[in-house]
């Protein structure tokens, strides 16, 4: 199976979201939130006061929260999913979420920071348990209507990147 090619079989939803309202601050569960074209999302720290930027979003399928006894939200994540492939999908890739279009950005790297964010007794190994399962950093390419995403959206896959020439 090539998780590279858009396809309408690659469906999954949204089961968490969450909003940081402010650096070092515990994220604020919602049941729906608004995205704003490159900036992220509305209430969100991590949203652009100035346009652009790959880091607007960040987005982790709950099987990797799950295999680390963790709960959406503890990763400072915004869009918790239950999508599968979502780690094996390709920077550039497309994603429609609600009401929102994301292009994928890149895997988000894991460093000790989050761990101390938890207290976790050992950052160093908590870093090394999050590799592969981070997540993916997106930006907000367009919205329809409000550009609302809300629990229980559908995610799938609208677009790939485009074939690295040979």
């Amino acid at each position: 199976m090539n998780t590279n090619m858009p396809s309408s079989t690659f469906r999954g939803s949204v089961v968490g979201l969450q909003i940081l309202g402010a650096h070092r601050q515990t994220p604020a569960a919602v049941t729906q939130v608004r995205a704003l074209v490159d900036h992220g999302l509305e209430g969100d720290v991590h949203g652009k006061k100035n346009a652009g930027g790959g880091r607007q979003i960040l987005i982790v399928d709950q099987s990797a929260l799950q295999a680390l006894g963790l709960r959406p939200g503890d990763l400072r994540v915004q869009i918790t999913v239950d999508f599968p492939p979502l780690e094996t999908l390709a920077s550039g890739t497309v994603l429609r979420i609600g009401q929102a279009t994301c292009e994928l950005t890149g895997p988000c790297e894991p460093c000790t920071h989050i761990g101390k964010v938890l207290a976790v007794p050992d950052v160093e190994k908590f870093q090394a348990s999050l590799d592969g399962r981070r997540g993916q950093l997106a930006k907000i390419t367009a919205v329809d209507r409000e550009g609302t995403i809300r629990l229980g959206d559908p995610v799938v896959v609208i677009g790939a990147p485009a074939p690295s020439p040979a």
